[in-house]
């Protein structure tokens, strides 16, 4: 039996600037799987996630969530309905210490006892925020604002998980361990969308592919085989 469609992106165009930086994209992430959107800088990719999660308005097309039209929602009442963001650039809340970061990421929630709960499993997921947390998120290497970012996302408890560029300017220690987070995560029941320019990194854990390129999906198909692809290689692994 096929899992249901979680998310639905159609005929999706989107202006950003001046410039139209979607034109005409549709992909869907189906219930219980680790979707990955990849593609060269500039295709297209960020815009496409700010579309989703409301923080970029939509020039045409609809975008779906279990079913229903999510365009013109804000990224508040997206969260409320289990849709998470990690962002690029990870915007973490400076001024605020690793638990205020944490406590803001459930403040869809009251159920104080679990949220505490889940505090300390973030904590067990990711050692070195709980070695810091009383420190200033702003104080932090990137890696470990872009471990907060992801941890601060999964206190709202999310059914959809999107993830932009979560690898983008780390070290190769500390991508290891994001894609291993992210790995996780996924085991443990949440879908994810995951938009990433390291193309191999993101096809090698997910199960379908999407590339991206000038606005377009040029290419879809199961994550392994396109990881095996000789454009898909020569495009975006180097060879």
């Amino acid at each position: 039996m096929t899992s249901p469609i979680l998310l639905k992106v159609s005929a999706l165009q989107v202006a950003y600037g001046g410039i139209q930086a979607v034109k005409g994209v549709d992909f869907e992430v189906r219930e219980g799987e680790l979707v990955s959107l990849i593609g060269s800088n500039g295709a297209g990719k960020t815009t496409t996630m700010k579309a989703i999660t409301g923080t970029l308005p939509i020039h045409a097309g609809d975008i779906e969530y279990m079913g229903k039209s999510i365009k013109g929602q804000g990224p508040w009442d997206l969260v409320r309905q289990g849709l998470a963001m990690v962002p690029e650039g990870r915007g973490v809340f400076t001024r605020m210490t690793i638990v205020e970061n944490l406590q803001m990421g459930a403040y869809i929630r009251d159920d104080d006892a679990e949220i505490a709960r889940d505090i300390d499993k973030m904590f067990a997921i990711f050692p070195r925020l709980q070695e810091r947390r009383a420190q200033l998120a702003g104080t932090m290497s990137g890696g470990e604002q872009q471990m907060l970012a992801m941890a601060r996302a999964l206190m709202s408890r999310p059914k959809v998980l999107l993830m932009d560029e979560p690898s983008m300017g780390l070290s190769p220690i500390m991508v290891d361990k994001i894609f291993e987070v992210v790995r996780d995560v996924y085991a443990q029941g949440v879908t994810v969308l995951l938009v990433e320019q390291n193309a191999s990194r993101a096809l090698s854990i997910a199960n379908r592919g999407y590339v991206m390129e000038s606005g377009l999906i040029t290419m879809t198909g199961d994550a392994k085989t396109m990881l095996n692809d000789p454009k898909v290689r020569a495009a975006y692994l180097g060879e």
